[in-house]
């Protein structure tokens, strides 16, 4: 069995159309994403909650039809294969009724990483070190399954209640680790956080995450961003190749030296200056203090 074969054979839980209304009672408010609106929705049956995300079918096209032919696999059918901790568990995909594509997965009741960082909560001070390493930890768990996530940010990271734990979500703009996924032109992501070989058009491979990672570590670490940016369009990404990143010393400059260069190397414009993988920055951060805050 080839490895396509084998991502398209899962059959997303269930290939069934699902009635939405008649199996869940759906949260009146909804959560929009660039190409979905997230529900939260209790079983009906069980009373159990779940997330279910239903997809733009326009936005999802208009995405997908750049890599026609490829036979990329759909968002649901990368969600599933993804079975780690600190990643979101999606059940099952498919279709509804009302021909809307659905994603159902386990519901994570806390904010944002976003959130808490704009908020500069302090509940997050104590547990930042953990966090740090479960997102590297997710990130090495999506390179292992042969995907590239290419939207790692506060965002796609959501906290629990306690700030202890988060998880990663949303694949909605993941490729294949493949060749022909990672020829230029794909440009997408949060421009806030886009490594420089994306917004420039050229060629890509996983390295790109780490720097939307190390965007994202730094933000949690200082709550400011690298190339002090206030700007959330695409032409804020423009500054991460023209100039350095900030050295994240400049605002915590009581920061464990180690973690700041870790921090540092992932936010180096030329991706062969930073780390190889998500396994090399966790063997850099094996040996620092899990109170390191």
């Amino acid at each position: 069995m080839g490895l396509f074969d084998k991502w398209f054979s899962r059959g997303g839980g269930s290939r069934k159309r699902l009635d939405l209304s008649s199996k869940y009672e759906l949260d009146r408010h909804s959560f929009s994403g660039t190409m979905s609106k997230f529900r939260v929705a209790r079983e009906i049956k069980t009373g159990d909650l779940y997330g279910i995300k239903l997809l733009d079918s326009e936005k999802r096209a208009y995405f997908e039809q750049r890599f026609k032919g490829l036979n990329k696999p759909e968002e649901g059918a990368i969600a599933i294969q993804m079975d780690h901790p600190c990643i979101v568990k999606t059940f099952e995909y498919g279709t509804t009724t009302k021909n809307e594509h659905y994603i159902l997965m386990e519901y994570v009741c806390g904010p944002g990483l976003n959130t808490l960082i704009n908020d500069k909560n302090p509940g997050l001070i104590p547990h930042r070190m953990s966090l740090l390493i479960q997102m590297v930890q997710s990130i090495d768990a999506v390179h292992e399954k042969g995907f590239i996530h290419r939207d790692i940010c506060p965002r796609n990271f959501i906290s629990y209640d306690d700030f202890k734990k988060l998880k990663l979500i949303d694949f909605g703009l993941s490729v294949p680790d493949l060749p022909e996924f990672r020829t230029p032109g794909n440009r997408t992501g949060t421009p806030q956080y886009m490594a420089p070989e994306v917004v420039r058009r050229r060629s890509t491979d996983k390295r790109l995450d780490l720097f939307s990672l190390g965007v994202t570590m730094y933000k949690l670490l200082c709550f400011e961003h690298p190339w002090d940016a206030t700007d959330t369009s695409g032409l804020a990404a423009l500054h991460h190749d023209q100039r350095p990143a900030n050295d994240i010393m400049i605002h915590r400059p009581d920061l464990n030296p180690t973690l700041a260069r870790i921090v540092m190397k992932c936010v180096e414009a030329n991706p062969d200056n930073r780390p190889k993988d998500a396994k090399a920055i966790l063997r850099a951060m094996a040996d620092l203090k899990s109170d390191i805050s």
